[in-house]
């Protein structure tokens, strides 16, 4: 099968005559015809990258009632904004969101920069990031390539070469798409394209605007793509983390260093996370001296280049016991206003559920 000459104006208008009947409604989103506020796309679209929409959304709902626009984001405080973040995960994320609205709020006076390239620039915004902004709050004509337009493109030209290795090639091809009037609504009906049609099993092909002219489905091999390269098995890393609790049910907390993995984010003191790790000398490196029960459980949790396992070690001080350098002591009733991340709230959940049996016994 050959596909028309018209493919390229035949398939953004089909796309956008479904977009019109069938478009998702989204807090980010504004009615047919009005504006975009960039503010608004910048942050979502921050907040989505690599996380569902159902999971967005209650985050979204929650920085705009803190901070309506990006210079009362610029002027909150980094523990705040990390804070608000907890439990979302990809906290580099929000470091980045954090800067690149100071840096927005400085140097181009609370006015977004309008072109992929100048987006580009700023901290946390890559390829996909700047050409959805770019489409979406200022009509550039820009092809946002997300997981779901990939699986689009992918099946639409039969593309069969395995990812990454074929995103090239669908660049190329969805460059070619993008029409020059409403580029934006363009891009998100692609996203909602690839969300609810053109899904990544059992795709509903019988109600895809784009059947007649997707080659995949001519040639029956729709589902099945696009290929993946094999993913290399990820390594796994153990550590131990000590949750130590004063008499008065404060409990010892740390802030990780602003830069690396969970950055910023508040945790339990715990050993490195290693793969070589010897947990016979684990109880030797907690921030205090007193005597530690090891708790049945293990936390399990996946980054994405490498598993992690903890063990669970728990110690109660007295109420006369400083907090060591690097560590803080935190009232049981503000534990839960605290950033930490998520497998921190695993941990500190298997450990209010395990420490007091331990301690009883």
């Amino acid at each position: 099968m050959t596909l028309p000459v018209s493919l390229d104006a035949d398939a953004a208008a089909a796309v956008l005559a479904w977009y019109d009947r069938h478009r998702r409604e989204l807090p980010w989103r504004v009615p047919p015809g009005e504006a975009a506020d960039p503010y608004k796309v910048w942050l979502s679209e921050i907040m989505l990258q690599q996380t569902t929409v159902a999971a967005v959304k209650p985050y979204f709902a929650a920085f705009l009632s803190l901070w309506p626009n990006v210079g009362l984001l610029a002027d909150a405080r980094s523990e705040e904004v990390m804070r608000a973040w907890a439990g979302l995960g990809y906290y580099s994320r929000a470091r980045n969101l954090h800067t690149c609205a100071k840096i927005i709020a400085e140097r181009y006076k609370g006015a977004f920069p309008a072109t992929e390239a100048s987006l580009r620039e700023l901290p946390g915004i890559g390829p996909y990031t700047a050409a959805a902004i770019a489409a979406i709050a200022f009509g550039q004509r820009a092809a946002a390539i997300d997981g779901n337009v990939t699986r689009v493109a992918a099946r639409l030209f039969a593309i069969d070469a395995p990812l990454p290795a074929a995103l090239p090639a669908i660049k190329a091809k969805m460059i070619g798409l993008v029409p020059a009037a409403r580029p934006g609504d363009f891009a998100q009906a692609m996203m909602d394209l690839g969300a609810t049609v053109c899904t990544p099993r059992s795709p509903s092909c019988h109600i895809c605007p784009l059947r007649a002219l997707c080659l995949g489905y001519a040639s029956g091999i729709a589902g099945s793509l696009p290929h993946k390269a094999p993913r290399p098995q990820r390594p796994l890393r153990r550590g131990a983390a000590f949750f130590v609790r004063r008499q008065d049910g404060a409990v010892l907390v740390r802030t990780r260093p602003a830069k690396g993995l969970l950055g910023g984010m508040v945790e339990l003191p715990g050993t490195g996370w290693e793969e070589d790790f010897d947990a016979d000398l684990a109880v030797k490196q907690s921030p205090v001296r007193a005597p530690h029960r090891k708790l049945d459980h293990v936390v399990a949790h996946a980054f994405t280049h490498f598993a992690l396992q903890l063990e669970i070690y728990v110690a109660e001080v007295p109420n006369g016991q400083r907090a060591p350098n690097g560590c803080r002591f935190v009232a049981a009733g503000d534990l839960d206003k605290e950033a930490f991340s998520g497998v921190m709230r695993k941990v500190l959940e298997a450990a209010r559920k395990s420490a007091a049996t331990a301690w009883a016994d």
